[in-house]
């Protein structure tokens, strides 16, 4: 198969000028660096959830499947390697912008909150504490990162002059209406998605579908809400534990990266698995 992209954990082949399969494997990442352990089933879990949140959210905005069964792929994806880990998607013609909606006072926000400066060019109002929710969700779209370059935030006004009014606001109704729905529901099964990162293209009618992948560990912040409470920094779901290794034994960052203990491996793999546990219902 014709390689046309490798991402930290994704790798992409054409199959047509039409469609493209899209691997997810087990690599994981932390501080931007593609560390050489794998976390086994972590491919499986992002692509299994992937998956129950397309089909959750079709009637809200297209998304960009074909299928998610190995039947329908090419031969070459029938090896047990890729079981779980594929799907056959669309063609599109991919927006340069990360959709990032944010339903909690966090991370770079919190900063900006306590300099009492804007946040991607939007003032905060109202009186708020470390990691309690925000009155309404705040959209945050941003330039894709490439290589070498930083990404920066992009208000309305600049969506709009770049994709249009149209375009512009069915994102913007888009990304705030997928948001509410899966925060509900993910929030009655005992996780809390504090944010997340959505992608869109534009199909050869040049309609809008959604892509990428959706509402993962790997593109969401994920808290239990058990442990959540407001002023204080909740654990996630996600990669937290490996982080915090890296960051206790000063690796974060490091290249070349370390090898994992057994113990990361197995704590984060724990988590992915939890996560699809409580979000997927059992076949």
């Amino acid at each position: 198969m014709k390689k046309i992209g490798s991402g930290k954990v994704r790798e992409i082949y054409e199959v047509s000028d039409k469609e493209l399969v899209i691997y997810t494997t087990d690599r994981v990442s932390a501080f931007d660096v593609v560390l050489p352990t794998p976390v086994p089933q972590k491919g499986m879990v992002l692509n299994k959830l992937s998956q129950f949140w397309f089909q959750l959210t079709e009637d809200i905005v297209p998304n960009h499947v074909v299928s998610f069964d190995v039947k329908d792929m090419p031969e070459e994806f029938s090896k047990e390697q890729y079981k779980d880990r594929v799907v056959l998607v669309k063609k599109l013609k991919m927006l340069p912008y990360e959709f990032i909606i944010r339903g909690y006072m966090f991370g770079s926000m919190w900063k900006a909150y306590q300099k009492k400066e804007p946040f991607c060019g939007q003032v905060i109002t109202g009186e708020y504490e470390l990691a309690q929710k925000l009155e309404k969700p705040m959209l945050t779209p941003s330039t894709k990162a490439t290589e070498g370059h930083d990404e920066y935030s992009v208000t309305h006004e600049g969506l709009v002059k770049d994709l249009g009014a149209d375009l512009a606001n069915q994102l913007e109704t888009a990304c705030l209406k997928l948001f509410e729905t899966c925060y509900d529901y993910a929030y009655e099964r005992g996780i809390i998605i504090a944010d997340t990162k959505l992608e869109f293209g534009l199909d050869e009618a040049g309609k809008l579908v959604l892509a990428d992948e959706v509402f993962t560990p790997d593109s969401s912040r994920f808290w239990n809400r058990e442990e959540y409470k407001v002023g204080t920094s909740p654990l996630s779901y996600d990669k937290q534990y490996l982080r915090d290794w890296l960051t206790d034994n000063k690796l974060a960052g490091v290249t070349p990266a370390p090898d994992l203990p057994d113990e990361v491996v197995a704590k984060t793999q724990e988590k992915y698995l939890e996560c699809l546990d409580r979000l997927v219902p059992k076949a």
